[in-house]
């Protein structure tokens, strides 16, 4: 395609400003020259990256997509050129993390810190989803990656264990089984339990260890995702069973984490990644310093 890199960098002043005159005094470029290299790279791609009027400049659908790749050329490009502490002060962009909603609170916020201070032009989002979502979100490109802990069979998936995670009791402090030092799956059926709705990963993973027990709890109320689930126990309306990140450290809010056992129930935490598709530099990076935080098998 005929178009260079100052062409890119003049179509993301347009629009990071949203002006023709703030990108030309950014750039210290004529707003004509300024043109003529956005009008080069629409002409390369074939379409229109911006819709003009004489009040405003808007990116068109195909203009907002294309920011994102814009950026991450550019980013590839610094990142091969820079040494890394100049990396580190001028990679830009914005990183997509899948991550299901019980690890978020307990896994990301300190890395998330420690990212947004080495690389602070960086904007990380986050799309807390289901385990099933997670997956299908980086299978599409939606996400860079993923944190959840389904993917291990797919062919097309790379898993990156992180840590193994236990299922708790969750109950309120008061609560008979609240100061228990565990607690057997068989005496939660003397209990109002509120169970994670089937086709969830979570209740998958429960049903499958509880699949030859004889004494499974029966549930009254039945929710589809765990922080609900919590917010339900903490009002006082029963048990439940979840992964042990998902409640708050022990002697907060009122919730009390008693481990399982008989049998003793878990699931490993990971990275998920396309096989065969490297992560873009600001993904990598992120990538890189979740995986040293890695506490699998310890």
């Amino acid at each position: 395609m005929n178009f260079d890199l100052a062409d890119l960098r003049a179509f993301l002043a347009v629009a990071d400003l949203g002006s023709f005159r703030a990108a030309s005094e950014t750039l210290h470029l004529s707003q004509s020259a300024l043109s003529r290299r956005v009008d080069k790279l629409e002409d390369a791609l074939g379409v229109a990256l911006f819709t003009r009027t004489t009040r405003k400049v808007e990116l068109t659908t195909v203009g907002r997509t294309f920011v994102h790749r814009a950026r991450n050329i550019l980013n590839e490009v610094d990142s091969s050129l820079l040494g890394i502490h100049d990396l580190a002060e001028r990679l830009s962009g914005e990183v997509t993390l899948a991550c299901v909603p019980s690890a978020v609170g307990h896994f990301l916020p300190s890395v998330f810190e420690d990212y947004h201070r080495h690389y602070p032009r960086i904007r990380i989002r986050v799309l807390d989803e289901a385990s099933s979502d997670v997956l299908l979100a980086v299978t599409r490109g939606d996400a860079d990656f993923g944190v959840t802990y389904i993917g291990t069979q797919e062919a097309d998936i790379e898993f990156m264990p992180l840590i193994e995670e236990a299922f708790v009791l969750a109950c309120p402090s008061h609560h008979l089984l609240g100061k228990r030092k565990s607690v057997a799956w068989r005496e939660l059926t003397e209990h109002h339990y509120i169970a994670l709705a089937q086709g969830s990963g979570n209740r998958f993973l429960i049903d499958q260890a509880l699949a030859h027990s004889p004494s499974r709890p029966r549930w009254f109320c039945e929710v589809n995702h765990v922080p609900a689930l919590v917010s339900l126990v903490a009002a006082g309306l029963g048990i439940g069973v979840v992964p042990r990140m998902a409640l708050p450290p022990e002697g907060h809010e009122g919730l009390s984490a008693v481990p399982l056992v008989e049998p003793q129930v878990s699931r490993t935490l990971g990275l998920i990644s396309r096989r065969g598709r490297p992560l873009r530099p600001a993904a990598q990076l992120l990538y890189d310093m979740l995986v040293a935080k890695k506490t699998y098998g310890e």
